[in-house]
């Protein structure tokens, strides 16, 4: 695991500046990998490579990079694993190939070598994000995993390409010019982050997932990437050649596929360990784990003293029962509060998911045990976790069955805000809307009846603004690629079409960037089974009810899991991971995030409708109504802007002449 950067000037470079600029590039991301560094300059084509090492495999000097190929034709800078590599190995040596080390990055090279980069890749079974440089064919490849567990950054800037693992390090290049994006600022406030291709700078994109980009010495700068995987086409497939034979069946040969899946991430030449929270997907992880290995696993809990967020206590009921090396942490909140002016820093670009603070303290408690962790994200969207995947399909056939007709009238009673129909609609609309007022529940019940379709209700469900372009001045939400036609089976099955959606969006953009970030701003790499590419796909050929029954989530998951627990420790309600935000704005935050949301600031800067953000703020301190996610949005974009952005151009004079109000 590390973190590359580098630079690509067709035009040529000098090589002295070329070095200078890139150790500054490298440098601001040496938590990503604290243990070596590298550069690599060819001045006349005008490439400069650099590489922070966090070193797993092979930990002698014969895995420093950026590394060459054999033959001297590709230099890479390489940041992730290829889990597979030691099969690979040996399929290459059969062909001839021979190697000086012991590191998957040589096998990679290898690979590319024999087959070409596309191919190679394809048969990577990894987590990565790399930059190869092809001397004879002077073609720049970007190229990021299936799942976009590892992040890479790029955007041209005059005559030069600059890329990274984190904006940090484009920020670094003295060409870097950074104007916030209006438009992707809007769909921040939607989400709590910014959806790919997208990031909070106009003309910087994330590569998306699945994709390589493939830029060559005068061939432009607007290539577009080209997909070698993607997640709707492995839904399609899955759909069109569902799994047939019985639950029992399907039980078995995932349990040998996770089982795989596993043992492969357990590949390490340095200390390993494992996040458990108690829930069902990492006490699977660690439960096959466990069963794989000679010695106990070494495992790691966040508790908090609050109920509602503590996991701690079935995460050590799992660790007693599968005799795991167990270490747990209880975080006061002064603990937890004191991770909050650290995450502009840590997460680079604006970004909301309040989880965000428990996952940086569980990872800082595992990193002084362990260098590699393993974790269970990706089971709830793959295997129907969410509460969302049930509730979701009642309410759209509730919506959609009902007559336009009627659900016309019931909107126009509703924006009456009072009366029998309006306090009838109240309970049914709590469970949806949250802690809001009554008059914000018919409301938003009264944006319901208006959806037309069930992407339309999954989107409004994860939004936390709701009409995020009203309040970004000058702003308008772009177009989610990746959202464009879902598996046209899906259609007629809401609960897959929302695991399908949070799989193209919420999980890359918002999980595993959280995952990825607080994770290696301790140096700790994180490994996730379930993100296996085998395993994604196999999800997606079993039917739904096989996932989701009779109000049971997960099942096939569970199912292999009560293989190594007792039934008692897996039929648990699902418990989220996060802490009491809503408490906190009103209490110990309230003087920081009040002088975030000062309307005088709000409306100098010129992002936001001020008054619109300090109704909210208003509202959320009265305790009327809880906007604690909305308002957390706000406030790290703010902390973000405060600590990171670099002076620019005035606001436009309608943007002023909104704020002004």
């Amino acid at each position: 695991m590390c973190g590359i950067a580098g630079m690509f000037d067709p035009s040529g470079l000098c090589d002295a500046e070329a070095r200078a600029v890139l150790a500054a590039m490298t440098g601001v991301v040496r938590h990503r990998g604290p243990d070596d560094s590298g550069a690599w300059v060819d001045p006349a084509a005008g490439v400069a490579l650099g590489h922070r090492r966090l070193a797993i495999l092979d930990l002698s000097p014969l895995g420093h990079q950026p590394m060459h190929s054999m033959g001297g034709r590709y230099v890479v800078t390489f940041n992730g694993e290829i889990y597979n590599f030691q099969a690979l190995r040996q399929e290459l040596g059969a062909r001839g190939h021979t190697f000086r080390g012991r590191s998957d990055t040589e096998v990679l090279l290898a690979a590319i070598c024999e087959w070409g980069v596309r191919p190679a890749v394809e048969r990577f079974n990894g987590m990565f994000a790399f930059a190869l440089w092809d001397r004879a064919d002077r073609t720049l490849h970007l190229v990021r995993d299936r799942a976009g567990e590892k992040p890479l950054y790029y955007g041209w800037f005059g005559g030069t390409l600059l890329f990274g693992s984190e904006l940090k390090a484009l920020r670094a290049h003295p060409a870097f010019h950074p104007e916030i994006d209006r438009d992707a600022l809007a769909l921040f406030l939607r989400h709590g982050y910014i959806t790919a291709p997208h990031t909070i700078y106009r003309g910087v994109c994330k590569l998306p997932p699945g994709t390589l980009l493939n830029l060559k010495a005068g061939g432009g700068h607007q290539l577009a990437p080209v997909q070698y995987w993607s997640a709707r086409e492995a839904a399609a497939r899955g759909l069109n050649a569902p799994f047939a034979e019985s639950f029992e069946r399907a039980v078995e040969e995932f349990d040998a596929l996770l089982r795989d899946a596993v043992k492969l991430r357990m590949e390490a030449d340095v200390p390993l360990g494992a996040f458990l929270s108690g829930g069902i997907d990492s006490s699977t992880v660690v439960a096959l784990m466990q069963a794989q290995s000679p010695r106990p696993v070494k495992t790691f809990a966040i508790g908090f003293q609050e109920p509602r967020y503590n996991e701690a206590p079935h995460a050590a009921a799992v660790a007693r029962h599968l005799g795991t090396e167990h270490t747990e942490l209880y975080a006061t909140p002064a603990e937890a509060l004191a991770v909050i002016p650290q995450l502009p820093a840590l997460y680079d670009e604006p970004f909301a998911d309040c989880s965000q603070i428990p996952t940086h303290l569980v990872a800082a408690l595992t990193r002084k045990h362990v260098t590699v962790s393993l974790s269970g994200d990706a089971g709830d969207e793959l295997f129907g976790g969410y509460r969302r995947y049930a509730r979701g399909p009642a309410l759209w056939r509730a919506v959609s069955r009902t007559p336009p007709a009627v659900r016309r009238a019931l909107r126009r009673a509703l924006s009456l805000r009072h009366g029998p129909l309006a306090a009838a609609v109240n309970p049914l609309v709590r469970r949806w809307t949250g802690k809001r007022s009554f008059t914000e529940r018919c409301r938003q019940a009264e944006e319901i009846l208006a959806l037309r379709s069930a992407t339309e209700l999954h989107r409004y469900e994860m939004s936390f603004w709701k009409h995020p372009a009203e309040v970004v001045l000058g702003g308008s939400e772009p177009a989610i690629p990746a959202l464009r036609e879902p598996p046209a089976r899906l259609d007629a099955d809401v609960g897959h079409l929302w695991m399908y959606l949070d799989l193209v969006t919420y999980l890359p953009d918002d999980i595993l960037v959280k995952v990825d970030r607080a994770s290696m701003a301790v140096s700790l790499e994180s490994r996730i089974p379930l993100l296996d590419h085998r395993v994604i796909e196999f999800a997606w050929r079993l039917p739904l009810s096989y996932k989701l029954r009779g109000g049971e989530s997960k099942r096939v998951l569970r199912q292999v899991l009560r293989r190594y627990l007792p039934d008692e420790l897996v039929a648990r309600r699902k418990q989220g991971f996060g802490i009491p935000l809503a408490a906190w704005l009103r209490g110990p935050l309230r003087s920081w995030a009040e002088a975030l949301l000062d309307e005088r600031r709000l409306r100098t800067e010129g992002f936001f409708d001020a008054g619109a953000i300090r109704r909210k703020w208003t509202e959320h301190v009265a305790g009327g109504t809880s906007w604690d996610y909305d308002l957390w949005a706000v406030l790290m974009f703010e902390a973000w802007l405060a600590e990171t952005a670099r002076p620019q151009a005035a606001p436009t004079r309608r943007a002023r002449a909104t704020a002004a109000g």
